[in-house]
């Protein structure tokens, strides 16, 4: 049973119940009432109606894990970040657990803040960038899916989205504008600065993403994840790839925003970057986004690359996917408490004079390879 047949069963069953309890009301309610509630329960019983409330529900479930996921990946940062600096610090909620709950106790003193807007801030640009940075990252996470079996299908055969691949890749490449959007409206020096170098990022490493993953599709003939997954069941794409595969991880850094390449924030040049003019919960929000994009950088880098949730036949695929995604933020760590801070300028000559000659010869070798046969 995969999750559309689980999402649909589910759907199908309350749909009856709350007909029937509609139904035996009606001997109680007014007529009008009855005939109102009648008519809406053949309404939500039509098929494609119960289609489009079981890809809503399948969503929801997707990022209800995903969101505990991200609490995961906040506390390996933590704990990891605590090793690499020797650093012990006191978690006081959940220590008989490691600290994981320390998490949520700083999402709630965040919830309950108070929000301030600047008074010259631009408030609909204000109000728009968490709205969008938040969104298009939770889009990405809707698309990936953890197993054959685990993911937003669109029919009970297990069909996902034909451009999965690429929705995810675009809605990645969204949030450098809500970044600018967040810098420009928060009318602060300091956060236009931050702003213009998202921008400027964003060009000097989505085209050697990009080109990567093109890679990837051209070995899979395809741009659907089960596809591409399906593709990797002899040989992982990061063998005959690894450049590529060694560009993505750089690009996903660089996209994501953490040190090294975390030159948009710069506490130590830009007091907080973009974010310094937002306090409360839509900081948290933005704190959380950053978790939220690293686990879907994680996860596109185990499916386009790291053979997705092929593996051995006693753990499941779905553990098995979150077991490399995971592998993956602890090398983004590793990385980030490893290798110093560039310069704005050093950022700008890495992407186009390194990242992407290295990225075209990446695919370069990936025809070479269809070419021949390889894979």
């Amino acid at each position: 049973m995969n999750l559309f047949e689980f999402c649909h069963g589910i759907i199908h069953w309350l749909v009856d119940l709350v007909n029937n309890v509609w139904y035996w009301l009606g001997d109680f309610l007014p007529w009008y009432f009855w005939e109102f509630f009648t008519a809406v329960g053949d309404f939500a019983a039509s098929e494609s109606h119960l289609t489009l409330m079981t890809i809503l529900l399948e969503t929801l479930i997707i990022i209800i894990v995903a969101l505990i996921n991200v609490l995961n990946f906040l506390w390996i940062f933590r704990k990891l970040s605590g090793r690499i600096l020797d650093f012990y610090g006191p978690y006081y909620v959940g220590y008989r657990i490691g600290g994981w709950l320390q998490n949520l106790a700083d999402g709630v003193k965040l919830f309950v803040k108070e929000i301030i807007v600047p008074a010259k801030a631009d408030r609909l640009g204000y109000l728009l960038a968490p709205i969008i940075f938040v969104g298009s990252s939770l889009l990405i996470l809707a698309v990936i899916p953890l197993s054959v079996d685990f993911g937003v299908a669109t029919n009970a055969s297990g069909e996902y989205v034909p451009a999965g691949a690429v929705f995810a890749l675009a809605a990645f490449s969204i949030a450098p504008f809500a970044i600018l959007l967040a810098g420009w409206s928060s009318n602060n020096k300091y956060t236009l600065i931050g702003g213009m170098r998202s921008a400027a990022q964003m060009m000097s490493y989505e085209i050697p993403l990009i080109l990567s993953a093109a890679s990837v599709f051209l070995l899979a003939s395809s741009f659907n994840f089960v596809d591409i997954v399906d593709a990797q069941h002899d040989v992982w794409f990061c063998i005959p790839l690894f450049i590529g595969f060694v560009v993505f991880l750089v690009c996903l850094i660089a996209e994501v925003e953490i040190i090294p390449f975390d030159l948009p924030e710069a506490e130590a040049e830009l007091v907080e970057g973009w974010t310094t003019e937002y306090g409360g919960m839509k900081f948290g929000l933005f704190y959380m986004t950053t978790a939220v994009r690293s686990y879907a950088g994680g996860a596109l880098a185990t499916a386009l690359f790291l053979g997705g949730w092929q593996g051995p036949w006693f753990i499941p695929d779905e553990i098995w996917f979150l077991i490399k995604a995971y592998i993956v933020y602890t090398v983004f760590m590793w990385l980030t408490w490893s290798v110093p801070r560039i310069r704005i300028d050093q950022m700008l000559v890495f992407g186009w004079r390194r990242l992407l000659p290295l990225a075209v010869l990446n695919l370069v070798i990936a025809v070479a390879v269809k070419s021949w046969g390889w894979v």
